[in-house]
C-alpha cells in the first residue's frame, strides 16, 4: 500500500524522486521520506504527512546527489509519525531502505538483534529489515547484494524494498515477494524503480517488472542485472509502457476523482473496442480465447474481489446466472482463504481488481490454484501481479484511476463481465439470438448514454447541498441494481465519511426501516424494469415514514418522480446494462457532497489506493 520510488543514474534525484512520490501518493499519505547519498555521506529526510509537508521539512536543506529514495507511508507497523516514517536506516546510518509490505516474523528478528547489541529507534517492522541486512553484510563480510539476498532467507512476509548503503554510492539493491516493483530504463544509463509505473513514464517507456523472489542490482557502470534469492540468474525481460503521460494530470478538473467520472464514456469505450463488433453480432475476448471453452463447460464460477470490485462480482453474479445460467458465488477474497472453501478443478475463478496487486485477492487466487482451478484474472494494470499468476484473463483498459475512491474502475470492470457473460450466453445458447443482438446494441451505446448521465451534474450538486450534512444515508435498489445500491453507500462513506448502508429494497423492512426518518436521505435506484413495481411499492413505505427520497428514475418516469423529494433521470436501457448509468449519479453525489463538506476528496482519510497488505 505504501510507494517507493528510486533513481540512480547522472541527473540530480532528489527533483525525481519527490515527482515521484506525488505520482505514487494515492498508495498511502501517513508520511514521506527521502534518502541521499552526498559525497559518501547518507541524508535522510522524512516526517509526517503529505509529500507538501515532506517538501517544507527539507526547505533549503541540500539535496545534491545522482543516487536516492524515497517512500510516502500508510501505517502498519507504528503510527503515523516523524519517527516510523521511511526511509529507515541501520545502527550506524551507513544503510537505508524503504518497504512496501509487512514483515510477519519481524518481532523474532528484532530480539534476535536486540541480543546482537542492535538499538531500535522505531515501531516498524522495515527497520528490523534494515538492521538485519547490515549485520549481514559486516559480519559475513559481504557486499550489499549478498547482504539482502541472505537477509531474505530469514524473512516471512510481503516486500518490495529498495536498499542503498553510503559505501556502496554507485549502488541500488532492490528486491520484491508479493509486493509491486518496476524497473524503468533510461536511454542514458538512467535507472527508476517504482511501486507503479506512474513516477517512470515520463523519463522512460522501457520497464522490468519484477518477479516474485527476484532481486535487482543496478549498478551505475554495468547497469542492471537480476538473479533470485536462490542465486540464480535471471534476463530481464523489458516491456514497452502503455501509459501516458497527460492521463496522470488532473486535465482541468479539480479533483483526480471527477475527472476520472467524467472519463467514464472513454473507458468504457475503450474497454468495448476490439471485443464488442455490432455488425458482426459477435464478442472475442482474445486473452480468454485459449481457455473459452472452460467457461462455456464451468458448472460454477467463483468471483473474488475486495471493496468496489467484489459490487462489480455481484453484478457480475446477476449477469452470468441470467445470460449465461451458470451458477455464481461470489466471495470477500479477504475471508475466502480462511474458510477452507471448496475449490473444484472444474470450477472457473474470476478474480477482480484494479490494480491487480490485491494482497488478499493474490492470497485467493494462489489457493484456489492450488486446488486445480482455472483462474481468469480482471484488472487494470498491465505486468500486475495479478495478471502474470492467472491461467487468462482481460484488462478493463480504464487507464490510470488515482483517485483512490474507484470509479472508472467499476464500471470497466462491469463491462468487461458484461462481455463475457454474453460471450457465454451466446455459445451456449441461452440467450435467444435476437435478444443477443439487442444486448449488443444497447451495450455500444452505453458509452454515450454515461454522457447523458453525466449531464444530470448540476442537478446532482443542488441535491448535495441540501443533504451534505447528513449524518447517516440509505441506498436501495433490487435485481442488478442492488449492487450498485453497495457501490453507492461506499462512494458516499469513502470520501465524505457520512455512515451509509447499502440493502436490497426488499430487506428494508427487515429492520433498517427503523433508522428512516425526517432527517434521512434514502437513495433509491427506481428505474424501469422487472422489479419496477416492487420499487416503487418501497418508495411509498419510505415515503409513509418520512423519508426524505432521492430517486435515480428511467427517463420518462412520472410514478417515482411524484413520490420522490429529488429525481435524477438515466436513459432507458436493458435490465443488465443499467448498473453502468445508475451508478454515475451515486459518484458524483458522493463527490459532491464531500467537496461541500471539505473532504479531501482524492486522499481520503486512513485509506489508500492499491491494498497490497492483508
Amino acid at each position: 500500500m505504501c510507494g517507493i520510488v528510486a533513481y540512480l543514474g547522472r541527473k540530480q534525484a532528489y527533483p525525481i524522486v519527490i515527482n515521484g512520490l506525488r505520482r505514487l501518493e494515492y498508495r498511502g499519505y501517513d508520511s514521506a521520506g527521502v534518502a541521499l547519498i552526498q559525497e559518501g555521506a547518507m541524508r535522510i529526510y522524512k516526517c509526517q504527512g503529505k509529500v507538501s509537508d515532506l517538501e517544507a521539512h527539507v526547505g533549503a536543506s541540500s539535496t545534491a546527489g545522482t543516487v536516492g529514495m524515497g517512500h510516502t507511508r500508510w501505517a502498519t507497523h507504528g503510527p503515523p509519525n516523524d519517527i516510523n516514517a521511511h526511509p529507515h536506516a541501520s545502527n550506524k546510518g551507513d544503510l537505508a531502505i524503504i518497504h512496501n509490505g509487512i514483515i510477519e516474523n519481524y518481532a523474532a528478528i528484532k530480539e534476535e538483534l536486540r541480543h546482537r547489541g542492535h538499538v531500535f529507534k522505531s515501531d516498524t517492522d522495515t527497520e528490523v529489515l534494515a538492521h538485519l541486512i547490515d549485520d549481514i553484510r559486516t559480519t559475513e563480510e559481504v557486499d550489499l547484494a549478498e547482504a539482502v539476498r541472505l537477509a531474505l532467507q530469514s524473512v516471512v512476509g510481503a516486500y518490495a524494498i529498495v536498499v542503498m548503503d553510503r559505501r556502496s554510492p554507485d549502488t541500488l539493491v532492490a528486491a520484491r515477494k508479493s509486493s509491486p516493483l518496476v524497473i524503468g530504463i533510461g536511454d542514458d544509463g538512467d535507472h527508476y524503480m517504482a511501486s507503479d509505473a506512474t513516477p517512470i513514464v515520463e523519463y522512460t517507456r522501457n520497464v522490468v517488472y519484477l518477479e516474485d523472489g527476484e532481486i535487482a542490482v543496478i549498478d551505475r557502470d554495468k547497469g542492471l542485472t537480476i538473479r533470485n534469492i536462490k542465486n540464480q540468474s535471471k534476463t530481464p525481460f523489458i516491456q514497452e509502457l502503455e501509459m501516458h503521460l497527460e492521463a496522470l494530470e488532473k486535465g482541468g478538473y479539480d479533483h483526480f476523482m471527477l475527472k476520472e467520472i467524467h472519463e467514464q464514456p472513454r473507458s468504457i469505450r475503450d474497454s468495448l473496442r476490439g471485443r464488442l463488433n455490432v455488425a458482426k453480432g459477435e464478442v472475442v475476448l482474445g486473452g480468454i480465447k485459449d481457455h473459452e471453452q472452460k467457461l462455456i463447460n464451468a458448472r460454477r464460477i467463483l468471483i473474488l474481489g475486495c471493496g468496489t470490485s467484489w459490487h462489480a462480482g455481484l453484478v457480475g453474479e446477476y449477469l452470468f446466472e441470467d445470460l449465461a445460467r451458470i451458477p455464481v458465488e461470489v466471495e470477500y477474497a479477504s475471508e475466502f482463504r480462511y474458510r477452507n472453501p471448496i475449490v473444484n478443478e472444474d470450477d472457473i475463478v474470476i478474480a477482480i481488481s484494479q490494480s491487480g496487486e490485491t494482497a488478499d485477492t493474490m492470497a485467493a487466487i494462489e489457493l484456489a490454484k492450488g486446488r486445480g482451478a482455472t483462474i481468469f484474472g480482471i484488472c487494470n494494470v498491465v505486468g500486475s501481479s495479478i495478471a502474470r499468476v492467472t491461467h487468462a484473463g482481460s484488462y478493463t483498459h480504464a487507464g490510470p484511476e488515482i483517485g483512490v475512491a474507484s470509479t472508472k474502475a467499476f464500471t470497466a470492470q462491469v463491462t468487461v463481465l458484461t462481455l463475457m457473460a454474453l460471450m457465454i450466453g451466446q455459445r451456449k445458447g441461452t440467450i435467444a439470438s435476437s435478444a443477443f443482438h439487442r444486448m449488443l446494441n444497447e451495450l455500444d451505446s452505453i458509452p454515450d448514454k454515461v454522457q447523458r448521465v453525466l449531464g444530470t451534474e448540476e442537478e446532482v450538486k443542488r441535491i448535495a447541498r441540501i443533504y451534505k450534512d447528513a449524518t447517516n444515508a440509505l441506498y436501495l435498489g433490487r435485481g442488478y441494481c442492488f449492487p450498485v445500491a453497495l457501490e453507492g453507500a461506499l462512494k458516499l462513506k469513502e470520501i465524505s465519511y457520512i455512515h451509509a448502508e447499502g440493502y436490497p429494497a426488499a430487506e428494508m423492512k427487515h429492520g433498517p426501516i427503523a433508522l428512516i426518518d425526517e432527517e434521512m436521505p434514502v437513495i433509491v435506484i427506481a428505474t424501469k424494469g422487472a422489479s419496477y413495481e416492487k420499487v416503487v411499492s418501497n418508495v411509498q413505505e419510505v415515503k409513509a415514514r418520512k423519508g426524505k427520497i432521492i430517486a435515480i428514475v428511467t427517463e420518462g418516469d412520472r410514478v417515482v418522480r411524484e413520490l420522490a423529494d429529488h429525481s435524477i433521470e438515466i436513459p432507458e436501457t436493458a435490465d443488465p446494462l443499467v448498473p453502468l448509468l445508475s451508478v454515475v449519479p451515486l459518484q458524483l453525489l458522493s463527490y459532491h457532497i464531500a467537496v461541500m463538506r471539505g473532504c479531501n476528496v482524492d486522499q481520503p482519510r486512513n485509506l489508500a489506493k492499491s491494498v497490497t497488505v492483508e
